[in-house]
């Protein structure tokens, strides 16, 4: 019995805060059962089956919060629901990339107690900037990381920008 209560993985929040992970798991696990067409868009004609859309809708309320579940008991199609979820939480990417940006332009070297935490958020960052489209340069990082020194080492900051730079010779 307590089997029944276990998920495949986070449930989508009524705030919708985790969506854009929560669709990526989704489209993963419809996948792999082979369901996937059925909150899709269908490119010819070939009707789905009744037993996989009811697989489907099992699937998708089973991993959704119970407020939501009671919010969108009229729907009966996996396709309509995929629709009416996304047309309600699909901004989220649109407010993380700003989330995000603003992280970049704004975390400093010295807000950190160690290397790694700040290397940790370095990589955080730009991996979803990556996720947005949005690519970083390697000169990008570096030129962050500089930024950030404090005032008082600007002798380093500049030390450092020149050793990095393409025409430094040892």
């Amino acid at each position: 019995m307590s089997n029944l209560n276990k998920l495949d993985f986070t449930a989508l929040e009524v705030s919708g805060r985790n969506y854009l992970k929560w669709v990526q798991d989704m489209k993963l696990h419809l996948t792999t059962k082979g369901i996937r067409a059925t909150v899709e868009e269908s490119i010819d004609d070939n009707p789905i089956d009744e037993v996989e859309k009811a697989t489907a809708m099992i699937f998708i309320r089973r991993h959704v919060h119970d407020v939501l579940q009671t919010e969108y008991l009229a729907e009966e199609d996996p396709h309509t629901l995929w629709l009416a979820l996304t047309d309600r939480f699909n901004h989220q990417k649109d407010i993380y990339l700003h989330e995000t940006r603003h992280d970049w332009q704004h975390f400093r070297f010295q807000d950190f107690k160690s290397v790694n935490e700040y290397n940790y958020e370095v990589c955080r960052i730009q991996s979803l900037l990556k996720f947005y489209k949005v690519d970083l340069t390697y000169a990008d990082l570096l030129e962050n990381t500089y930024s950030t020194f404090h005032a008082t080492n600007i002798v380093l900051h500049q030390q450092y920008r020149d050793i990095s730079s393409p025409n430094f010779q040892i």
